[in-house]
C-alpha cells in the first residue's frame, strides 16, 4: 500500500522558489530537471524508507536529488502508523546543516 505525500508550507515555497531561481517557466532544460525533482518528491510514496536518515540525526530521512554541485536535500519525516510522508523542506545539499527550527530566509 503506498504513503500518502504531503508538503508542507515550507516546502511548498521551496519548489516555488527553486521554480522562479531557475527559471523553469522559460527554460526546456530547467523545466526537465524541476519535473524530475517534482516526481522524486512525489516518488516517496513508493519507498520513502530508501532515502537515509539525516547526518545532522534525529527521525528525519533525505533523499538527494541532483549531481555534485546541484545536488539538493528533500528532507522528510515517515508517520509509519498512519503511511504518510511528510516533506518538510527541500534545500541546497551546498548549504549548511538542517535545523528544523530555523527560520526561512525570504518569507
Amino acid at each position: 500500500m503506498a504513503y500518502r505525500v504531503d508538503i508542507t508550507e515550507r516546502g511548498e515555497r521551496d519548489l516555488e522558489r527553486l521554480y522562479i531561481t531557475i527559471e523553469a517557466n522559460s527554460s526546456e532544460q530547467a523545466r526537465v530537471w524541476f519535473n524530475g525533482l517534482e516526481r522524486a518528491v512525489l516518488g516517496l510514496d513508493a519507498y520513502p524508507a530508501r532515502g537515509a536518515p539525516i547526518p545532522e540525526g534525529g527521525d528525519l530521512r533525505h533523499l538527494l536529488f541532483g549531481r555534485k554541485g546541484r545536488c539538493y536535500r528533500i528532507i522528510y519525516a515517515i508517520d509509519e502508523a498512519e503511511r504518510v510522508v511528510t516533506v518538510l523542506h527541500i534545500r541546497h545539499g551546498a548549504r549548511d546543516v538542517y535545523k528544523p527550527d530555523e527560520p526561512d530566509l525570504e518569507p
